[in-house]
């Protein structure tokens, strides 16, 4: 059998990051950045006030309580030119830019709040309630680097530097197909011998949990010729393509009999439990990656988390390799079979993690109850409560 380790190191070797494109930044939410981003100007552009209040000269208001004149408004956006003389305020609202001569803000709370005159009751030290030009960033300064992940404050701050478009790394679109004769769609009646299916929907929410775009193609029988059919209508649409079911050893093994004479995805045995059957390759004349993962529900979710997920990140330009993980104590045996790298479901509570009840790799509750994966090495059948364990928190 193939090690975990190889498996995913010829998966990364295949796969390559997808072409940047330039995008309007209310599209690049989730994307992943392709270029550094400077800020043109300083931040703030100008010194500005960070309260409603006063713009005042320091020395004026040292000794109060003080009454002195109000000379004029600045308000936010004002573009004129606003100067204070000795002895002068202006009234200024947040934002609005500092008047010349003007060396800090009183809070209207310290004052009567007057327009024409004003009582200040407290002094206002030398830059009080002031944001500098630049204070935040100076201009020319790197505010995002190439490989950034794109959330709301990232878009935050390339509209704040000027930013209409931004060069990125797009979400890779992935498509995800179950095969098995015996599947319904959920909220159909549940025939004899059918089962509402499920990997479909579980491995697309996991793909666009990963960053990526999941699409669901539903599921097909076990005819290979329809497998082949629904799988060329979607390939145009995909950057990656998920399947599930079809890859094991018996008959009716749709997936691996559609595939295989291809002759560009290889099925292999991995060591590993759940999830031994494993197929990847490319398919079509762009050469998609396809990862073919088994149709035990609980072996496809582990298998995403070792092998596609990581795929996917490599996609998008981030560093990728094997998930990461904790040490934690186990609260009770757990056993796994000799040459095979077991990964039992868990509950992982701070530095402890305790096994659920049922690691059968069909056991979907148990897997919903989890939420981490216990690593049993190859080398070992069995470890005592209390034992270190190696854990991947989900």
């Amino acid at each position: 059998m193939k090690p975990v380790d190889r498996h995913l190191a010829d998966i990364l070797a295949a796969v390559r990051p997808l072409a940047p494109l330039e995008v309007e930044i209310e599209a690049a939410l989730g994307a992943v950045l392709a270029e550094d981003v400077a800020s043109p100007v300083p931040l703030p552009p100008f010194d500005n006030s960070a309260m409603d209040g006063y713009a005042v000269r320091a020395g004026d208001v040292a000794a109060v309580p003080v009454t002195l004149p109000v000379i004029g408004d600045v308000a936010a956006g004002d573009g004129g030119l606003n100067a204070l003389g000795p002895g002068l305020v202006t009234r200024i609202m947040t934002g609005a830019p500092l008047p010349a001569g003007a060396d800090a803000v009183v809070p209207v709370e310290w004052t009567d709040g007057g327009t024409a005159r004003v009582r200040i009751d407290r002094p206002a030290p030398h830059g009080n309630a002031i944001r500098r030009a630049g204070e935040d960033v100076r201009a020319g300064d790197v505010v995002l680097r190439e490989g950034a992940r794109i959330g709301p404050a990232q878009i935050g701050i390339l509209a704040g530097v000027g930013r209409r478009r931004v060069l990125v790394r797009p979400r890779p679109r992935v498509v995800v197909l179950s095969t098995g004769a015996e599947l319904s769609e959920p909220g159909t009646p549940l025939g004899a011998g059918r089962i509402w299916e499920s990997n479909s929907f579980m491995l697309a929410a996991a793909v666009r949990e990963a960053g990526a775009e999941g699409f669901r193609a539903g599921s097909v029988t076990d005819d290979p010729k329809e497998f082949m059919d629904t799988l060329d209508a979607h390939l145009l649409r995909a950057d990656a393509v998920i399947t599930s079911g079809g890859v094991s050893m018996g008959a009716y093994e749709p997936v691996k009999e559609a595939l295989s004479p291809l002759g560009t995805v290889t099925f292999e045995k991995v060591a590993m439990q759940p999830g031994m059957p494993q197929g990847f390759g490319v398919v079509g004349p762009d050469r998609v990656p396809i990862f073919t993962l088994p149709g035990n529900p609980v072996s496809s979710f582990v298998s995403f988390v070792l092998f596609v997920k990581p795929a996917l990140r490599a996609m998008q330009g981030l560093p990728a390799g094997p998930p990461a993980t904790v040490r934690a104590t186990v609260t009770g045996p757990v056993r796994s079979p000799a040459g095979k790298r077991s990964y039992l479901r868990a509950v992982l509570t701070g530095e402890t993690v305790a096994p659920v009840t049922g690691q059968g790799s069909h056991q979907l509750a148990a897997l919903a109850a989890a939420n981490a994966l216990i690593v049993v090495p190859e080398d070992e059948t069995s470890l005592p409560e209390g034992a270190e364990v190696e854990v991947i928190p989900l």
